[in-house]
């Protein structure tokens, strides 16, 4: 059996063909010098006379050196692997084991291991093959190597070809691979908790949508993305909607968006146009991190307009399906992303009718490695043009479409809104009136008659009829006094709760105060403030104001 290659590679080993060559080059130099008579140098004198030879590898005992290897050695012969030899580090750590017997049923632990195959595939290929870091039964690690041994390499050619088992204990280094696979476990655990923790916990569902959303992580490392959504009701019937996507991963990205998201609901209260609340987030993100960006869409949907009005930093389009199923993008307005500065935001809007599905997204759903992202977005548009059924399971299929899996790589955010079509008993309690205030005073006892008539037909209880009609007159009477035309009184009605609201040309915002007992005027917006279960104002995009006020309906006993 020929083991040069193998005692090769052993240190302290030269190699005799250089050896050799050496010798025979001094041997003619020798002799060279000596046939035109000068004198040869000592030191050649010393390496031809006097230097002992040294043994060549083929000279060594292989059986000798194959015990002394502290790396586990055995040898198989044969398509049932009967043992031919084992060294007395593999006897150390699995037993004696018999000589001549099949590896399956004499190497007990190589077959736990599911090394049998492998010695199959190795008499087949000729080829070597490598199994790395494997638990063995005595509780170590090892990476084996399996090399074929021809029938011309083995004294014994009786037994066939065999193969040689090479084990190197490399428990060390898979301890400490555990040890960091454990500690990037852990650390991936505390940034997924962190991200879904500043996500909402239950979605608000508003009076006129629906709404479902799903937040995938990225991967299996601890380098969970930014991406964060959240749902708004901001009183009066309307809605805000916002999804967003901090550049980078990790912790620190989780935290900045965790920021985000608190201050986008913030300025969500002050009720403002969505593209002043992404100038205002602008500010903020610099604040936060100068090296951070973000990208964001927010958006407003009033059930009255029928529209949904947005403003977009960098993001993504709002993908919009109405009715018909044809699918509508909304690409315009898009600024840069939130944290860049000097740009100034604007609005736009898409419809969103009765019927219509929108669906807001990240770019972790149709960006890929190997395609532009317009054809992902393209994708999605196709996906959303065949996906029915409530938003959940739009919402659903919209990720499986796009081949979102445990291991994607990137985060993924789908924020799914859906516009019901009311229709037969459900459309009754659905119900608007409007009343154009024209005149001066005399508009006031208008504003009244029609309020308690279309409470009255919309058949509310005498408490609630007179609490509406009270806050009718008293929010037409703030308007006629402090504001201008035009004048508009809207009623309106949910399965939850009953609206009522002023519109007119002045922009001034109304605040409540407390009024002296000698003052004949500041009491309107205290008295609708008590009476009413929410109350606010807010300036219209053309300019003026509304001011609204909400009673929440009694719910029907089961």
């Amino acid at each position: 059996m020929n083991f040069t290659r193998w005692s090769a590679r052993l240190p302290g080993i030269p190699g005799t063909q250089r050896r050799a060559a050496a010798r025979t080059e001094l041997a003619t130099t020798t002799a060279d010098h000596r046939s035109d008579g000068s004198v040869p140098a000592a030191r050649v004198e010393q390496l031809t006379d006097d230097t002992a030879s040294v043994p060549a590898v083929d000279e060594l005992p292989a059986r000798e050196v194959l015990d002394r290897v502290p790396a586990l050695v055995a040898l198989v012969h044969g398509g049932d692997h009967r043992i031919a030899y084992v060294n007395d580090a593999y006897t150390s750590a699995f037993g004696a084991r018999p000589l001549g017997e099949p590896a399956r049923d004499a190497l007990p632990e190589l077959r736990d291991l599911g090394l049998l195959p492998l010695l199959d595939q190795v008499l087949r290929s000729g080829r070597p093959r490598t199994l790395k870091s494997r638990k063995a039964p005595d509780g170590r690690s090892y990476t084996f190597t399996c090399t074929p041994v021809s029938e011309a390499e083995s004294r014994s050619r009786t037994a066939g070809p065999g193969v040689l088992v090479f084990a190197t204990d490399v428990t060390d280094h898979a301890e400490a691979a555990e040890r960091l696979r454990a500690s990037e476990r852990r650390q991936r655990e505390t940034a997924v908790t962190l991200q879904r923790s500043l996500l909402p916990q239950v979605l608000e569902q508003p009076d006129d949508l629906r709404i479902a959303a799903t937040y995938q992580p990225g991967g299996t490392e601890a380098a969970v993305g930014g991406d964060w959504y959240d749902v708004i009701t901001l009183g009066g019937g309307r809605t805000a909607l916002v999804i967003g996507d901090v550049m980078g991963r990790g912790v620190r990205a989780a935290a900045v968006m965790g920021q985000l998201r608190t201050a986008v609901r913030a300025y969500a209260r002050m009720d403002l146009p969505p593209h002043e609340v992404l100038q205002l987030l602008d500010g903020l993100a610099a604040e936060i991190d100068p090296n951070q960006i973000a990208t964001c869409v927010y958006a407003v949907h009033d059930p009255n307009e029928g529209r949904l009005v947005y403003s977009s930093a960098g993001h993504l389009p709002i993908l919009v399906r109405d009715e018909n199923g044809t699918v509508l993008r909304a690409d315009e307005p898009t600024g840069p992303p939130l944290g860049t500065g000097g740009w100034m935001h604007s609005s736009g809007s898409v419809p969103l009718g009765p019927g219509a599905t929108a669906v807001l997204y990240t770019d972790g759903l149709v960006e890929r490695r190997d395609e532009d992202l317009d054809e992902g977005i393209t994708s999605l548009e196709r996906a959303l043009a065949g996906a029915t059924g409530t938003p959940q399971v739009v919402c659903d299929r919209l990720v499986r479409s796009a081949g979102v899996q445990a291991d994607h790589d990137d985060d993924v955010a789908v924020l799914v809104l859906q516009h019901p079509a009311r229709t037969g008993p459900d459309s009754e309690l659905f119900r608007n009136a409007a009343l154009e205030l024209l005149g001066g005073v005399e508009a006031a006892p208008r504003a009244r008659a029609f309020a308690s008539g279309v409470l009255t037909s919309w058949r509310f209880a005498p408490e609630l009829h007179d609490l509406g009609v009270l806050a009718a007159s008293e929010l037409v009477a703030n308007s006629l006094q402090h504001g201008t035309p035009p004048m508009r009184l809207r009623l309106r009605r949910t399965d939850r709760r009953l609206i009522v609201e002023v519109t007119d040309g002045d922009d001034h915002l109304p605040r409540r105060r407390r009024a002296e007992p000698v003052d004949e005027s500041g009491r309107g917006i205290a008295i609708v403030a008590t009476i009413a279960s929410n109350w606010g104002a807010r300036r219209t995009p053309g300019g003026g104001k509304t001011v609204w006020c909400e009673f929440t309906l009694p719910r029907k006993q089961p």
